[in-house]
């Protein structure tokens, strides 16, 4: 008889390893509001959306400097610190970054069937910490790994360090996120990845960073995660 999940040893329990922004959390508007501000900040023109979700997902100053590639680097610390600065601002207005409707409730579905689950965000420990305070994601996350702690994405770092932190093994471990750097990482991580469709990246930018499956809701999402468990645990028992 196969135990159930919650009943089986760390190494052949499934591991979601889950990025935030563009996944979990809907920040698209927050992101553009302060990529703006912050370039009104250094007098550069007004960045177009499709530039800025591109680069959601890598470390702040990697990412600042993708968006303005000529700053100088004090230019540069300036505009992260822009940036950095209109967050704050807004948070501290009592502005709320929303969850995606279903998100919840998949996170606790799998968490309730035996899942470890992890987090591995371009965040900073404060933007961790932040969403570590809703409701209920204390209990729901073993270990959360950001581009503050080491290397950002695409360096595999973050999910070395969450398959460390929640006893998980390359052969049962997954990333969830909705960009190709997500998925870079997790190649280089040697784990497998699924894309969704609703954040930064596009179907077809994911697909081309190798993902091979980008849900189109939660829904589908559970089913894919589902199949993907079943298939590695069969295959490590």
């Amino acid at each position: 008889m196969t135990p159930h999940p919650a009943l089986q040893p760390p190494l052949l329990q499934p591991l979601a390893i889950f990025d935030v922004d563009g996944t979990l959390v809907d920040s698209r508007a927050s992101i553009f509001e302060a990529a703006t501000e912050a370039s009104r900040a250094l007098g550069l023109p007004d960045p177009a959306y499709d530039r800025v979700r591109q680069i959601v997902g890598l470390s702040l100053p990697d990412a600042m400097q993708a968006l303005e590639p000529s700053l100088t680097d004090a230019e540069l610390a300036d505009f992260v610190a822009a940036f950095q600065a209109s967050f704050r601002r807004m948070f501290e207005a009592g502005h709320e970054e929303p969850l995606y409707d279903g998100a919840m409730d998949l996170l606790h579905r799998l968490k309730a069937e035996g899942w470890r689950l992890s987090m591995a965000t371009g965040q900073n420990r404060r933007g961790v910490a932040r969403n570590m305070g809703r409701p209920g994601w204390a209990e729901l996350f073993a270990s959360t790994h950001c581009a503050e702690d080491g290397p950002g994405k695409p360096d595999p770092a973050m999910l070395l360090a969450s398959m460390a932190a929640c006893e998980g093994a390359p052969s049962t471990a997954i990333m969830i996120g909705d960009t190709a750097h997500d998925a870079t990482m997790a190649a280089n991580a040697g784990i497998a990845a699924v894309g969704v469709g609703w954040g930064f990246h596009t179907v077809e930018e994911q697909r081309a960073a190798g993902v091979r499956h980008v849900a189109v809701d939660f829904a589908d999402l559970y089913a894919h995660l589902t199949a993907f468990a079943a298939e590695r645990l069969e295959t490590t028992r």
